[in-house]
């Protein structure tokens, strides 16, 4: 007999509401901040909602949820499933998933722990294809394995729109800043174990799509999905679209709305693809 199992994720993980409620998943919201209100994410104020605002606003931010939130879900699933697994974004961008785990030893839970080392289409991926796992009989540690595996098989890019806030944070430094308003040079920035890295640098946008594009042809045949990702970037995202669409590379392409916690720091107008290569299998 299988086991029942809970799902325990961040709103980072874009999935349904409903979907949600009939796959045994619970969402607990990051937290938004645009001037001096706080939003619980996907909950008090969507993604497209939350970037219409920062436009006017020059102070923004996001957090963790509550540890109290954790512990008061954990409570009410530790009677309910056999099994619980915890997978929230990447610990490099939020202390969300360590936060989650302490709630679970404060509500004497045992709760199975993953990295998604990413959020938006990546984490929703690991749990879709989590769930399918367990319908087909796997057991919560060979789950974890499999999405451990997708986790190191993720790619992830981003051409920010602005570097502004991501100096701020750090991950950009006042040379690199100075230099590329200067020379208009555009950043390719790469999810890369969880962190986020510079992985070059282009002189004008249409060339930086280009080399995201050629990453994304280099795994032809290890893929079968790309998502398009944007920040109140719909034209741009669907011209994307049309060009992978064009080159016939035999891929499904879903365009989505970019989780906040980066949109944020990267500013209106990024885009970004990501997919996931080498899909485990046994």
């Amino acid at each position: 007999m299988k086991k029942s199992i809970a799902w325990v994720t961040d709103s980072t993980c874009t999935i349904d509401p409903i979907f949600a409620k009939e796959n045994h998943i619970y969402i607990v919201p990051l937290r938004l901040m645009l001037g001096d209100e706080c939003y619980r994410e996907s909950v008090d104020i969507t993604a497209e909602q939350f970037y219409e605002q920062l436009r006017d606003q020059e102070k923004a931010g996001s957090s963790q949820p509550p540890i109290g939130e954790f512990v008061q879900l954990y409570e009410s699933l530790k009677d309910e499933y056999d099994e619980i697994i915890a997978i929230h974004c990447s610990s490099e961008l939020s202390g969300t998933i360590n936060t989650s785990l302490q709630a679970a030893e404060m509500a004497e839970v045992k709760v199975t722990g993953i990295d998604s080392q990413a959020g938006a289409f990546p984490l929703r991926e690991m749990i879709l294809s989590g769930i399918k796992w367990h319908k087909d009989g796997m057991t919560v540690q060979e789950i974890k394995e499999r999405i451990e595996r997708m986790a190191q098989n993720l790619v992830f890019y981003v051409i920010p729109a602005s570097l502004q806030r991501l100096h701020r944070s750090g991950r950009v430094t006042g040379t690199q800043l100075l230099v590329s308003q200067l020379l208009k040079i555009h950043l390719l920035l790469k999810f890369e174990k969880g962190k986020v890295l510079v992985e070059d640098k282009i002189r004008t946008f249409k060339k930086t799509k280009q080399r995201m594009i050629e990453h994304l042809r280099k795994d032809i045949g290890k893929i079968k999905e790309v998502c398009i990702m944007h920040v109140n970037n719909l034209a741009e995202a669907q011209e994307l679209e049309r060009e992978l669409i064009n080159l016939d590379l035999g891929l499904r392409t879903e365009i989505m709305t970019f989780i906040p916690v980066v949109g944020i720091l990267a500013g209106e107008g990024t885009v970004a693809m990501a997919w996931v290569r080498n899909q485990p299998t046994i």
